[in-house]
């Protein structure tokens, strides 16, 4: 049986033997030759562009506030100034005076005035006097005052030295003290048209500022301010 011839020494099984052109292995793809052109390259992936709802937010945003610069504009213009720029210095017109009721003055009139109050028919005047001792006089402090009453009503009167007192300018108050000054005032009735003149003295040392005078007591007051 026959072998077969082994290849020549050095040789690979399956490999060109000598005289047998050589391949040369050539570089890698990527890399380019020596002084040669520049390798391809492929083109960068292209950028992802923004979504419709990106583009409507910046574009809504941008007329928000373009639209909130021109308010502000418009309204700084308009406050205080005129159309010249220059402040508007005219008055506010005055507002009219509201109409008057005519009900109300129709009322107004048909009330009647105030009427001052009637002057009472019995009239008191006083004025300061100087204390004259009666005989009944205990050597005490006592003060004076000249009054005169007149009866200007239609009906008489009773006068006595117990219907008066006297009010000092402190506001304390005395009773009269009878027969202490030799010109009491008399006890007497007086009819319409009379009056009589006579002293209300008090006792104590004070200055008087009004006398009253009741009518029975238990009448009404009349009162007359000392002079």
């Amino acid at each position: 049986m026959s072998h077969p011839t082994p290849p020549p020494y050095g040789q690979q099984p399956h490999q060109p033997g000598h005289g047998y052109p050589q391949y040369r292995q050539t570089q890698p793809y990527q890399q380019p030759y020596a002084g040669g052109p520049a390798p391809y390259q492929p083109p960068p992936p292209p950028k992802k562009g923004m979504n419709g709802w990106a583009i409507t937010g910046i574009t809504l945003g941008g007329v928000f506030v373009f639209l909130i610069v021109l308010g502000a504009l418009v309204g700084g213009d308009d406050s205080g100034t005129g159309s010249s720029g220059k402040p508007d210095t005219r008055a506010a017109a005055p507002e009219k005076p509201a109409a008057a009721d005519p009900k109300s003055a129709e009322k107004a009139k048909d009330e009647p005035a105030a009427q001052p109050a009637p002057e009472s028919p019995v009239k008191v005047t006083a004025t300061k006097t100087r204390f004259a001792p009666s005989i009944l006089h205990d050597g005490g402090a006592y003060t004076s005052v000249k009054v005169t009453i007149a009866n200007n009503s239609e009906e008489k009167i009773d006068v006595n030295p117990l219907y008066f007192s006297i009010t000092a300018t402190d506001g304390s108050k005395h009773t009269a003290e009878l027969g202490v000054d030799e010109h009491q005032i008399d006890t007497v009735d007086l009819a319409p048209g009379e009056k009589i003149t006579g002293t209300i003295t008090g006792e104590g040392a004070f200055t008087p500022k009004y006398v009253t005078y009741t009518d029975g007591l238990f009448g009404d007051d009349v009162r007359g301010n000392v002079s």
